[in-house]
């Protein structure tokens, strides 16, 4: 099987004006565009390479594109498909989503709404540079806050124990999910992931357990889960603390004793696999709340690791908007910016709440703005003038058993450092005297050079 560039795309209709279409507008996005004018010769296409995303039409005079679907996710279930319809009905619709189509749309419809569609499911899958004839994940930084984190991943990696990921949205878990696959004797086997928030209860049950046909209304066929399908290899629950607590007991189960039934079958399907589990909510809190199993968080958090946000690893910026700026220019055919002093500058003093997402998605809208030459500090968003403390506040606040005289010094030490050392700055942010700035950088022994 050959691999393709990452932002590659399928496209299948057995009407040529409509493939035509598609692939002009996807090849304007910059895609990859293969087609394929047929549900076998989809197959065919796929089996010889690797896509990422696959949109097809679901009638078609030698099949339809629920059997597209199905190959697909049985070979390659980190693939995304999006089916496409002018015969929608509520049944298919369900069956689509069952059988593991990301989204379902009904013809005709506008390229802004599958383009929507398009960066809507793809969010949900993780960015991999394609090495060789295997997918490999790529963190970029070297702060030492990265690399503590990837070196618990690669301890982690090689046992069998199941893995609670923890950090906010954008900070790179699923990254960190495929890096620990990756990393693991499994890395041969499959890597699926299902979104754990992304689906309604009923439909979650047989996303990750699979139905035999006739389990409910609209199951035409038998259909293997997420835990069938990442047989010998990983599954990875995103958002886990999402799911819905009538769920929870089951998957329990399933964690400790490897083995589950699926929807309105008897026979017992035993698997083998390694969990990895993301929230970007803290589930001790959740479970004290009452809101998450306290049971399922200890089964899930055999090995905690946590990515740290973007802005406790400020020094990886300049590595990773140089990375995105190679990206986004060579997906437009276009040469690679030079990124000047005081752009990287500007961005290293923002806080990035979005954390890696936040940057990936600013670099894209400052290449698509740009005229290919010199990004320079005039590029720079608005809201990167604002007040740089709430997040670094936050961080210090937040740590335990830290005493008040500590956070005072250390809250002064990062308002102080988050300003470049400028004290008028800091006491305006603090709400306090210069004068007050001065004594308590002496009483707590600060270096009084660096803070003027």
């Amino acid at each position: 099987m050959t691999p393709l560039a990452s932002k590659s795309v399928l496209v299948v209709d057995d009407e040529p004006g409509m493939r035509t279409a598609l692939q002009a507008n996807f090849q304007r996005d910059g895609w990859r565009v293969e087609t394929a004018g047929g549900a076998s010769e989809a197959i065919r296409k796929f089996a010889q390479n690797r896509f990422p995303l696959v949109v097809t039409d679901v009638r078609m005079p030698d099949g339809d594109g629920l059997q597209v679907m199905r190959s697909v996710r049985t070979s390659a279930p980190q693939t995304a498909v999006i089916l496409l319809t002018a015969f929608g009905s509520v049944p298919e619709a369900v069956e689509a989503i069952h059988g593991g189509a990301c989204d379902y749309l009904t013809k005709p419809i506008s390229f802004d709404q599958l383009q929507s569609s398009v960066n809507r499911v793809m969010q949900r899958v993780p960015e991999a540079s394609i090495v060789g004839d295997i997918e490999t994940v790529e963190i970029i930084g070297a702060s030492a806050a990265l690399r503590e984190t990837l070196e618990r991943a690669r301890q982690a990696a090689r046992t069998d124990a199941d893995i609670l990921i923890e950090a906010e949205s954008g900070a790179g878990k699923e990254l960190v999910a495929r890096f620990i696959h990756d990393a693991s004797n499994r890395r041969a086997r499959p890597f699926v992931a299902v979104n754990c928030a992304a689906l309604p209860e009923h439909l979650l049950e047989s996303e990750l357990f699979g139905h035999v046909k006739g389990a409910f209304t609209g199951a035409t066929a038998a259909k293997p889960g997420k835990f069938e399908l990442a047989e010998g290899g990983t599954l990875l629950l995103d958002e886990v603390g999402e799911m819905p607590l009538a769920l929870q007991p089951k998957l329990l189960r399933v964690l400790q004793e490897r083995e589950f039934e699926r929807l309105g079958d008897t026979r017992t399907v035993r698997v083998n696999l390694r969990v990895v589990a993301t929230t970007n909510a803290p589930l001790s809190r959740m479970v004290e709340e009452g809101a998450f199993r306290a049971d399922l968080y200890y089964r899930l958090n055999v090995i905690p690791i946590s990515v740290p946000p973007l802005r406790q690893r400020l020094e990886d910026i300049t590595s990773l908007a140089d990375h995105f700026a190679a990206k986004y220019a060579a997906a437009a055919g276009q040469p690679k910016p030079c990124l000047d002093p005081e752009f990287l500058a500007g961005l290293e003093r923002h806080q990035w709440p979005g954390n890696v997402r936040e940057l990936s998605n600013f670099m894209r809208r400052v290449l698509a703005l740009g005229d290919g030459g010199i990004i320079g500090p005039e590029y720079l968003a608005p809201e990167f003038l604002a007040s740089p403390m709430s997040a670094p506040v936050q961080d210090v606040l937040l740590r335990p058993g830290i005493a008040m005289r500590e956070v005072e010094k250390r809250l002064l030490e990062t308002t102080l450092q988050a300003t470049h050392g400028n004290r008028t700055r800091a006491a305006e942010l603090l709400g306090i005297s210069v004068r007050t700035i001065r004594n308590k950088v002496r009483e707590y022994g600060l270096p009084p050079r660096r803070y003027v």
